[in-house]
């Protein structure tokens, strides 16, 4: 599909820039799932926690690592304690954890201001503590994910591997998988929000998907979209699609409502980046709804059974905006949009719609075609459209990451609002708010 860059409506305006940034290469930034704070990967072998309302340094997380932290994961629904997990190029994965005693972040920064008596005390008291190391891929740790239900850890490694760790109790992790199936560096691990779905992405061009089936963990679908290196993947959140669909489908026919049930049942799609300078958006093709075939008949066996195996086809090229690698991709959870960045510098946020005419006649057997795509009309139930695009966002430096985070400074102007944070490779954390044309920048 042609670039559509008509439909340009917002502005990346600067909002701050975390400090004080890193004196090396920055990796990667993850916010924290429920508290205001991100965690950023950084090559001098440190992980930095910054405050999402002052933009201020809280924490330097150092000495578990003995070569530069690729990737952190913040480990999901803890209470009372937050569970950091690192990733460093010295082969190994680390488990950090800081008690948080029911306060947030800024409580952290309250003790420092004023307090006086056993301050040395208190600060070892509030420091991330190490936990545990992880042992066993046999080259550089890339990327490493915590699943929703905070079960099992991912890891993934230029050993070609994807390992996947357990973790029965604190410190305690059993190795459940360790998984070959890549060609290639593998530089990406992601989960699905709803399942135990795990996907990679790689050096070899390929995207894989992985599940457990009879106790063992098997790959169930490969994708080879990408003609060059895949460097990130993303799940679109939990219920996004499902939710539009419903809203959108109201007065439309018995066909085109069956092909929309369909598209609900797929489940959340799935955004890949790449050295080809394409973001593509991939869906799962839903199971017949009268099988009867299903790995779940509760009799062991020990011969896989396919009805496991998924079918993953391309919904959409997004408009190609950039002109260098892309190497992150992110979606919103709270509004469906999309953004990326890569090595030419440039941040490129993309908002799906509706289009104007949905085709007559349109059903769910359209979706079944051998080479993966779409046919016509069921592609033009939707289009992406480029909505704001920023040039040299970090300067001359490459972006190597980008996501969306809760917005929680004194300039919040609504519930809900985002702002994109951006990690590169000059050693800096920005953030910058998305406004709507006619909207000041706060």
């Amino acid at each position: 599909m042609p670039a559509s860059i008509d439909a340009r409506t917002y502005t990346l305006s600067p909002l701050a820039t975390l400090a004080p940034p890193s004196n090396s290469r920055t990796w990667q930034s993850a916010p924290h799932p429920s508290l205001p704070i991100v965690a950023t990967a950084c090559s001098d072998r440190s992980v930095r926690v910054y405050s999402l309302t002052s933009f201020t340094l809280l924490h330097s997380i150092t000495g578990g690592h003995k070569r530069s932290v690729r990737s952190v994961s913040w480990k999901p629904g803890t209470k009372g304690q937050s569970v950091l997990a690192t990733g460093s190029f010295d082969s190994s994965a680390g488990i950090w954890r800081r008690d948080e005693r029911g306060t947030l972040e800024d409580d952290f920064t309250n003790r420092r201001i004023g307090s006086t008596e056993d301050d040395e005390d208190q600060d070892e008291a509030d420091d991330y503590q190490f936990s545990c190391i992880l042992d066993g891929h046999e080259s550089e740790i890339k990327c490493l994910s915590w699943s929703p239900s905070g079960q099992y850890l991912a890891t993934c490694s230029r050993d070609k591997s994807v390992w996947i760790w357990e973790e029965l109790e604190d410190d305690n992790f059993e190795t459940v998988a360790v998984l070959q199936e890549h060609d290639g560096d593998v530089k990406c691990v992601a989960w699905h929000p709803e399942e135990d779905l795990l996907v990679s992405t790689s050096y070899d061009d390929s995207v894989r998907l992985y599940r457990e089936d009879a106790d063992d963990w098997v790959q169930v679908s490969m994708i080879d979209g990408h003609d060059q290196t895949v460097w990130w993947a993303e799940f679109e959140g939990s219920g996004m699609s499902k939710r539009d669909f419903r809203a959108s489908s109201e007065g439309l026919d018995e066909n085109k409502t069956r092909c929309i049930e369909d598209l609900e049942r797929s489940g959340p799609r799935l955004a890949t980046c790449s050295d080809d300078c394409t973001v593509r958006i991939w869906r799962r093709k839903p199971k017949e709804r009268d099988a009867n075939a299903s790995s779940n008949t509760g009799i062991p066996s020990i011969i896989r059974s396919m009805a496991i195996d998924e079918d993953w086809y391309q919904e959409a090229i997004l408009p190609q905006q950039h002109e260098r690698a892309i190497y992150s991709v992110a979606w919103s959870r709270i509004t469906g949009m999309i953004v990326s960045a890569g090595s030419d510098g440039k941040i490129i946020v993309y908002k799906e719609r509706w289009k104007a005419q949905i085709p007559n006649g349109i059903n769910s057997e359209e979706m079944d075609v051998d080479d993966g795509t779409k046919t016509e009309d069921a592609q033009s139930l939707t289009e992406w459209v480029v909505v704001a695009e920023l040039f040299s966002a970090h300067d001359v430096f490459e972006i190597n990451h980008v996501t969306w985070a809760k917005r929680v400074d004194k300039g919040k102007r609504l519930d809900g609002e985002e702002v994109v944070v951006s990690t590169g490779d000059e050693g800096e954390v920005r953030v910058w708010t998305l406004d709507e044309a006619g909207l000041s920048p706060a």
